[in-house]
Order: C-alpha cells, then sequence, then structure tokens
C-alpha cells in the first residue's frame, strides 16, 4: 500500500472507508464471513474446495494402490505353422536335423545286388509297394537307401569341393554328414526304369512312377521328404523318400519338429 492511500485511510472517516473500500476487505483472516457476503462467491469458494478435495483424494488413492508388477503376455506369432521355421532341433546344421545311424543289425537288401538296404520294417512296406506298382505298369526302382556317416562325408565335402560348393551351398542338396535321413535307413531315393535319365533329378515328377507314388505311396507309410518350398530349406528332391509307418521312424522324423496335424481333404 502506498503512502497516499495510507493518508486517505487514516484520514477518513469509518462511513468513508465502508464506502471506497469492499466488505470483504475489511473482514480480518479471523473473522467469521458476514451475512453479507454475496451468493456467488460463497459458490465459489465451495466448489473450489469440492476440487481441491477431490485432487487431493485421487493423488491419496492412487499413490495406495497396489502397483501390477506381473509381467505382461508376450503377442502370439501369427505366422502360420506351414511357413515358420518349425525345425527346433538345436543340434541341426545349415536345415539338416541330426540323425542316428542305424546299425548293420537293423538293415537288410531290397534289391538284387544287396547294395540298397533298408530296415527292415521299411523294406517290407517298400516290397510290396514296388510289387503293386508293377502290376500297374509302373516300374519303381530303389537307387539309394541306407547311407553311412562315413559314405555321407565323402558326399558333402569331396564332391561340394569338386563343384566350388560352400558348405551351405552344398547342404541345399546334400545333407551335412550325420545330418542326413538315410542314416536311420528309413529313407530310400526311387527312380522310375522306364525313364532311368530322370533319376536323382527334378524331372523325375514328370515320369508315370512319381505320379503314382504322389496318389499311394501314404498307403505303404511313405512320404515326401522334400517337397517344393519345404520349410527346412533343401532343394526339392521329388526322388527322396522316407517311411513312417512304425513308432521308432514316426519319432525320427518328427520328434524334433512342431509340425500340426493336416485334416484329410
Amino acid at each position: 500500500m502506498n503512502n497516499e492511500f495510507s493518508e486517505e485511510v487514516q484520514n477518513s472517516t469509518p462511513s468513508e472507508i465502508g464506502e471506497d473500500i469492499p466488505q470483504a476487505l475489511r473482514d480480518t483472516p479471523d473473522a467469521a464471513p458476514k451475512l453479507g457476503l454475496r451468493p456467488w462467491f460463497l459458490a465459489i469458494a465451495g466448489v473450489t474446495s469440492v476440487v481441491v478435495l477431490a485432487a487431493i483424494s485421487g493423488l491419496i488413492f492412487y499413490a495406495a494402490a497396489p502397483k501390477n508388477t506381473a509381467k505382461q503376455p508376450e503377442p502370439t506369432s501369427s505366422v502360420s505353422p506351414d511357413t515358420q521355421n518349425t525345425n527346433s532341433n538345436k543340434e541341426s546344421i545349415l536345415g539338416h536335423l541330426k540323425y542316428q545311424e542305424a546299425s548293420a543289425k537293423q538293415i537288410v537288401a531290397i534289391n538284387a545286388n544287396g547294395r540298397v538296404r533298408l530296415r527292415e520294417s521299411a523294406a517290407k512296406k517298400f516290397e510290396q509297394m514296388v510289387k503293386d506298382a508293377r502290376a500297374s505298369g509302373i516300374r519303381l526302382v530303389p537307387i539309394s537307401g541306407f547311407r553311412s556317416i562315413k559314405e555321407q562325408e565323402q558326399l558333402f565335402f569331396q564332391v561340394g569341393a569338386t563343384r566350388n560348393q560352400t558348405p551351405a551351398q552344398r547342404a541345399s542338396v546334400s545333407a551335412p554328414p550325420g545330418h542326413s535321413e538315410h542314416h536311420t535307413g528309413y529313407a530310400v531315393d526311387i527312380g522310375d526304369g522306364a525313364v532311368p535319365a530322370t533319376n536323382l533329378s527334378t524331372n523325375f515328377e514328370n515320369t508315370q512312377a512319381f505320379k503314382w507314388l504322389q496318389a499311394n505311396a501314404a498307403r505303404y507309410s511313405f512320404e515326401l521328404s522334400f517337397p517344393k518350398d519345404n520349410i527346412q530349406g533343401v532343394s526339392y528332391e521329388p526322388w527322396h523318400w522316407r517311411f513312417v509307418g512304425d513308432r521308432d521312424s514316426l519319432e525320427t522324423f518328427y520328434k524334433a519338429k512342431d509340425i500340426k496335424p493336416v485334416p484329410t481333404p
């Protein structure tokens, strides 16, 4: 308050002070509110008090409320099982699973010279399949069956070096040693006796033998190992089939993969 206003207040009479200064300013902080206070002022004060109390209550509730420290669930993948890499075997190399080598006691010959061999359970089904195919005019010829890890080493490293292929390039057409389905004694490469030029070639898919296999191989518990665009990234091999007709063969090829059942069309 400036000096001029102070002198003016001191020289004024009580009635003059009442006229120049609003009544609310003349009340001391400890004085009870006058009945003369205007209703709008009381309303504003009441609303303000309610707002302040609500804000304080909200802060207290927020501070006292237990915090949710539980870890939120991760979003589920929307990738289809048919397209995602389901190869969960930690011992896989370049898309090929690790397989145990069948013993000599577990394999038997399936051709005349005895060079092509399979496990006994697979051999019986294969021989029946060959017989039934022949009755339909189809000549299924076994090209390669059981293969030892030592034999696979030569195919992978020596042939790969001769063809100037890196391991990754070689793995697209031949499994690394210890990771070939042929080690199991359940896999067999099949050709068409009528057109041997298509052996171990993608042209085999154009033969009558391949078409017969597509229509009938499942009846004998054989399936194509590496179809087009397979999840392992192995080159398409229409000639390479595997037996999955007993518990051991099924677990050998499927236990390490999270492959879902496929409904019958």
